[in-house]
């Protein structure tokens, strides 16, 4: 097993993510298998998205680390919970050993039963296939979380000097991450000098430096961080800032960085099969072809609004971003997203702030589509259900998102059907009792928020007499992305959620009296997944998350069409994947999926 250890210093939020992902991504396009990453986080299942961002749900149901979903997105693997190792997890093990008595009564001390403990979990997680192959990975790419020298990471920053030795010469890598910052018009390499000098001084001796910089790096920049940390030139990698991050691995694929890759890690002993070598250089014509830059300006602008609660921080939502990216990019459009806070659409802030009101109800107006993603509580809610409003009735393409799929039904109801309050409204937002369009599902606890809700991969079955559901055509072009899975059958697909409310199953035949059509039910035709109009040029709500399973060179279905309809080309993307699939693909699944 090689090893490729991406570590961060200076500041938080350098781009170690990014980085890792893109060198997992241009070893696999070698023809190796990747498996990525452990990684040292907080556990993560509270509802507020402000403060770390999203959280990313995997097929089996972990809650993780927004970081996951890259790996999963550049490489097109299929993670589980154990490829997120955090510090509880790792102290609740050793705790249990020690009760168990695995340590004879010895002292339980960070050295070496904390120690030994992480490196035996990265081991064993980095063994298990997580690609379409079915095959133990050849390499394993781990994240550190956090900065070397934060006191959290001191138990990791030790194992991974452990696991260098265990790992054996040629099979170890260390990339560090710096930032270069520019004072003055000055490039100054101190700050990457200083964090060198903290990785050494904790036992770390990184291979290559990757300078995270807003301007290309000066040769004598370069020069003068190779002297002083030790290392020879070609081992500087410059990361500037780029238009995308999916350019990102061309950045570093121009710089030189396979050849040190394969220097270090001696990867020219490795027998890898030719239909590897094949697989993996489609994938790398195909990448460039699709991000590189240039050719973007010449494509025509779509307007995305998205409507949402937490979007003072934009990682809340980088799943959905990422996902209306991938699909703009399929649609050869421009992506614009237009943030709208939910709150400034109700009638309140137009008394407050009529400025801001006017703005955001400008912004739903001039925009191509309008999206309405997930979330929690009832701030801005009525913002959303005015924004969903709008898009019904002036026929504006319309995507909602778990929460956004149950926005689309209250305003419905209401707008529709003549329900008045509190009926129509969701257990969420008012819980005085228990007749509401929106109701708690029976699993969810009322008294415990965390990790409550219904998680990970679950089959949504197409009904019959929905052959016409302009979502459902998308979705019958090729398999969703995830290995896990068999391909999507022409009446069941699979795709991860994350909720704990659902659509009041009472009410349903009244709203499909009035148009309302539930295309997609769960396996036992109780919870509602899907809804679509059908005289309407692009309205879809979805109870799960495709944002999870979307990829860069495979979009997610409903992201795909919703944006194909804004950029009103759904007829040619659909006609267009239609052909892909049948050139290319077996039982509906098309080349995207094989990557």
């Amino acid at each position: 097993m090689k090893y490729v250890l991406v570590s961060g210093g200076v500041i938080s939020g350098v781009g170690k993510g990014i980085i890792a992902s893109s060198t997992g991504l241009l070893l696999k396009t070698m023809g190796l298998k990747i498996c990525a990453p452990p990684k040292r986080v907080l556990e993560t299942h509270a509802d507020c998205h402000c403060t770390h961002g999203e959280v990313f749900v995997l097929d089996d149901g972990g809650e993780v680390d927004l970081d996951l979903g890259n790996y999963e997105r550049y490489l097109n693997i299929t993670l589980t919970r154990e490829n997120n190792i955090t510090t509880g997890k790792i102290y609740q093990q050793v705790i249990e050993r020690e009760r168990r008595g695995d340590y004879l009564g010895h002292t339980v001390q960070v050295v070496p039963h904390i120690v030994d403990a992480i490196q035996d979990w990265i081991e064993r997680v980095a063994r298990i296939p997580v690609d379409d192959t079915g095959e133990e990975p050849d390499v394993c790419i781990i994240e550190l979380g956090g900065t070397v020298g934060d006191i959290e990471s001191m138990p990791f920053v030790h194992a991974m000097t452990q696991l260098r030795r265990r790992a054996g010469r040629d099979n170890f890598l260390q990339i560090h991450v710096s930032y270069v910052p520019v004072i003055n018009g000055e490039q100054k390499t101190k700050p990457t000098q200083q964090a060198i000098r903290d990785v050494r001084s904790a036992m770390l001796v990184p291979d290559l430096i990757a300078c995270r910089c807003e301007l290309p790096l000066e040769p004598s920049t370069i020069s003068k961080i190779a002297k002083s940390c030790q290392v020879d030139v070609v081992d500087v990698i410059a990361v500037r800032n780029m238009p995308s991050t999916y350019q990102v691995p061309i950045l570093l694929y121009d710089q030189g960085l396979l050849p040190r890759l394969e220097y270090f890690l001696r990867l020219e002993a490795l027998n890898i099969s030719p239909g590897l070598k094949m697989k993996g250089s489609n994938i790398w014509q195909r990448w460039k072809s699709l991000t590189s830059s240039g050719h973007e300006r010449f494509y025509e602008p779509v307007d995305i609004a998205l409507v949402g609660k937490y979007i003072e921080l934009k990682d809340a939502y980088a799943s959905v971003t990422k996902s209306l990216e991938h699909s703009a990019m399929r649609c050869k459009r421009r992506l614009n997203i237009i943030w709208v806070d939910a709150e400034h659409l109700e009638p309140q802030t137009e008394k407050s702030d009529p400025m801001r009101y006017h703005k955001a109800w400008h912004d739903i107006c001039s925009a191509h589509g309008i999206l309405v993603p997930g979330g929690f509580g009832q701030r801005g809610t009525e913002g959303m259900i005015a924004a969903a409003r709008y898009a019904r009735e002036e026929k504006r393409p319309y995507l909602g998102i778990c929460l956004g799929m149950q926005i689309a039904v209250v305003e419905f109801a209401r707008s529709v059907c003549g329900m008045q309050a509190p009926v129509a409204t969701s257990e969420e937002f008012d819980a005085t009792d228990g007749d509401r369009i929106i109701i708690s599902m029976p699993e969810h606890h009322g008294e415990k928020m965390g990790a409550t809700m219904r998680l990970g991969l679950r089959a949504t079955v197409w009904q019959e007499g929905s052959e016409w559901s302009r979502l459902r055509k998308l979705y019958s072009t090729s398999s969703s992305p995830s290995l896990s899975q068999t391909p999507s059958s022409n009446n069941k697909i699979l795709e991860r959620h994350r909720h704990r409310y659902e659509v009041n199953p009472a009410y349903i035949p009244m709203l499909e009296a009035e148009g309302l059509t539930f295309v997609g039910k769960d396996e036992t035709g109780v919870r509602m997944e899907i809804i679509e109009l059908k005289e309407h040029p692009w309205f879809v709500g979805v109870q799960f998350h495709p944002e999870y399973l979307s990829r860069v060179l495979h979009p997610s279905k409903p992201y795909l069409g919703f944006v194909a309809a804004s950029a009103d080309c759904l007829e040619e993307v659909t006609r267009n994947m239609s052909v892909d699939g049948l050139a290319n693909g077996v039982n509906g699944v098309n080349g995207d999926a094989a990557f």
